[in-house]
């Protein structure tokens, strides 16, 4: 991509300059505020691994470097490259072509490195090149191939100029090489009984849940039993949550939605939700593993009743009991 500003630093630090995708970087930002929200538009860094291209979403992503260096970290899985210092900030690497076992189609000093933030965690992975800004449609994900010949860490196919993208389960991907990042997400089940004793039987509210990722799935339903419900029902995209709350045959209480989904995004639902005479008095809470400040302002431009990010799961089960109990 020509234009950019990289600069590295000494081995395992890096205080130049670099791409900084909240701020600015080769009309890249134009084109990220030219996103509406709600509109079921986002935008995808796309960046190569070998011959094989891949995508992650812009706002998980903070910047781009060119190769740091990195320090080792004894014992640690094979795609964990080590440790970096941007700017005085520490943070671990994880080589996705070790990850995704493809063989580097550059030499080391040559590989880029995207540092993203997502889930209260900054880290970086190591990639051979970055190549460019897409600006999408949640309709262009195709997920005809999820969970069969995709394997457990891609989720879809964005079909761009002859190429097919892959979109990987970046969440999943940290887990894996680090599996003490699950431990953040569990909860209390003492702790979340006693938050929804005043609920009655939880299993009267039924909750509908829209999440693309089938880890997050579990998390959620699992945080969610921990606090008496079990009366859920869960999809795979905002487009499959939109028709079952227009079933007149059914009724749900509450809806829990992810941002990033193929054919319908979260934020896209959750207008359509707020904007329909007969289905905005159904708390709406947005379930994200983006942080940033930007998408806090989306999902409340939108309608969203809540905001929850992924590292705040214990908050879950108390957000939902004080919905409920507004509902009456």
């Amino acid at each position: 991509m020509t234009g950019w500003n990289h600069e590295a630093g000494s081995a395992g630090t890096h205080d130049g300059p670099s791409v900084d995708l909240r701020k600015r970087g080769d009309g890249m930002q134009d084109e990220k505020i030219l996103t509406e929200v709600g509109t079921n538009e986002w935008q995808v860094v796309v960046f190569m691994l070998g011959t094989q291209p891949f995508a992650i979403n812009v706002d998980k992503t903070r910047e781009i470097l060119r190769w740091t260096g990195v320090r080792p970290v004894p014992k640690a899985h094979p795609a964990m490259r080590g440790i970096t210092t941007i700017r005085g900030e520490v943070i671990p690497l994880i080589d996705l072509r070790a990850y995704l076992g493809i063989e580097p189609g550059v030499e080391e000093e040559q590989s880029k490195l995207i540092v993203a933030e997502f889930n209260r965690m900054k880290l970086g992975f190591v990639v051979d090149a970055v190549d460019r800004i897409y600006r999408i449609n949640s309709e262009e994900l195709d997920a005809s191939l999820t969970g069969t010949f995709l394997g457990d860490n891609a989720l879809y196919v964005i079909k761009r100029e002859g190429r097919n993208i892959l979109l990987l389960d970046y969440e999943r991907i940290v887990q894996v090489v680090n599996p003490a990042v699950a431990e953040q997400f569990k909860m209390d089940e003492g702790h979340a009984r006693k938050i929804t004793a005043s609920l009655g039987d939880p299993n009267q509210y039924k909750i509908l849940v829209a999440e693309d990722s089938p880890l997050i799935r579990r998390l959620i339903q699992d945080a969610l039993a921990e606090g008496g419900f079990h009366n859920l029902e869960l999809v795979g995209h905002g487009k499959a949550a939109w028709d079952r709350l227009n079933d007149e045959e059914d009724t749900f209480h509450l809806l829990i939605t992810d941002i990033e989904m193929p054919k319908m995004d979260g934020l896209a639902l959750t207008r359509k939700v707020k904007e329909s005479s007969l289905l905005k008095h159904i708390p709406t809470i947005v379930f994200s593993s983006i942080v940033a400040e930007d998408i806090k302002r989306k999902a409340q431009s939108v309608g969203a009743d809540a905001q929850i990010s992924k590292p705040e799961i214990s908050l879950l089960v108390e957000t939902v009991t004080r919905l409920l109990k507004a509902q009456g």
